[in-house]
């Protein structure tokens, strides 16, 4: 099924017949997933990938609150976010369960659940709200295909919005003043993460989070962290050239790599409104050399304020919309 024929469908569609037929159901289903899914739509434009996303939304939870789902003793709910390699779907209680799409990654579930057991353990108790609390991790094994797959269970909040939307609600850039607490917490929690033994390994627009009303950050999926100087297993695809050039090489990572795509992430966010001095501070967190990169967030926090206090004088609360 080509995706403007799904698409089109799902559109027409008034009723769960009229949406996967009546005589093989489960086939259609697949069969509409696969033509929309946002990971496998290729070079398409933002209309057409805006469609197909929403398409996609709409199946998927249709599916689900179709059938009585339990995983592990959690009873799925609305689908609420579409990730890189997993589906999350709100199980209640303030709970979201991550499910792998493709049963090849539960290795990187693994990964994300070490990661955040490792920075409970060892990380300073009044960051952790700053990185996903594990509730829960377990494998299941698919009646029907056999699939085994490994799901995490995440504590959820509320009224988090992806640095993606902030940009998208100031496309000509945020202003620095605005983007200077983001850029800070996201230093807290790198530092929280630092001091355990973890990289995130993949900090971009989409998983760094923020709550505007309480100016609050939590940095998200850490399954393609590394732990005590391994290296990062994947790239995030189409964001090949966020990484710094350890990752694609394969070499060791270590706190530079998380801190030069973090001001990366922060000099986007702000585009042309970027001041000279926050410029030159991202650019020293981006040279070519894991070696010659600061490594210590808690340290590069410290200049950072240092800069910002040149800049704008003492902190204030400064108030955010992410409708402009």
């Amino acid at each position: 099924m080509r995706t403007d024929e799904a698409i089109r469908l799902v559109a027409a569609a008034r009723t769960d017949a009229d949406l996967f037929g009546t005589d093989a159901p489960a086939r259609r289903y697949r069969e509409l997933v696969a033509a929309l899914h946002p990971d496998r739509l290729g070079a398409v434009d933002d209309r057409v990938r805006a469609d197909a996303t929403d398409a996609f939304v709409r199946v998927t939870t249709r599916w689900r609150a179709g059938r009585d789902v339990v995983l592990g003793g959690y009873r799925l709910g609305p689908l609420a976010h579409v990730g890189d390699l997993a589906d999350l779907y709100d199980v209640g209680a303030d709970r979201l369960l991550k499910l792998p799409r493709d049963p090849a990654d539960n290795d990187l579930m693994a990964r994300e659940a070490h990661a955040l057991r490792t920075i409970e353990e060892r990380g300073d108790p009044r960051h952790l709200p700053y990185v996903p609390r594990l509730v829960d991790s377990f494998r299941h094994r698919d009646a029907a295909t056999g699939a085994e797959r490994r799901i995490n269970v995440l504590a959820a909040a509320s009224n988090l919005h992806s640095l993606d939307e902030v940009r998208r609600a100031y496309p000509d850039g945020l202003d620095a003043r605005d983007a200077a607490w983001m850029w800070r917490r996201l230093l807290v929690a790198l530092g929280l993460a630092h001091r355990a033994g973890v990289v995130h390994g993949a900090v971009l627009p989409r998983h760094v989070l923020i709550e505007p009303d309480a100016h609050g950050v939590v940095l998200v999926d850490w399954c393609l962290s590394a732990v005590d100087g391994g290296t990062v297993p994947a790239l995030v695809p189409g964001h090949e050239d966020w990484y710094p050039p350890e990752v694609p090489a394969r070499r060791p990572c270590g706190p530079g790599t998380d801190l030069t795509m973090a001001a990366r992430c922060m000099t986007w966010l702000m585009a042309d409104r970027a001041p000279r001095e926050l410029r030159a501070f991202a650019a020293g967190c981006a040279r070519p050399t894991l070696r010659a990169r600061p490594d210590d967030a808690w340290r590069l926090l410290g200049e950072l304020d240092e800069v910002l206090e040149r800049l704008y004088g003492p902190r204030t609360f400064r108030p955010l919309t992410l409708n402009p």
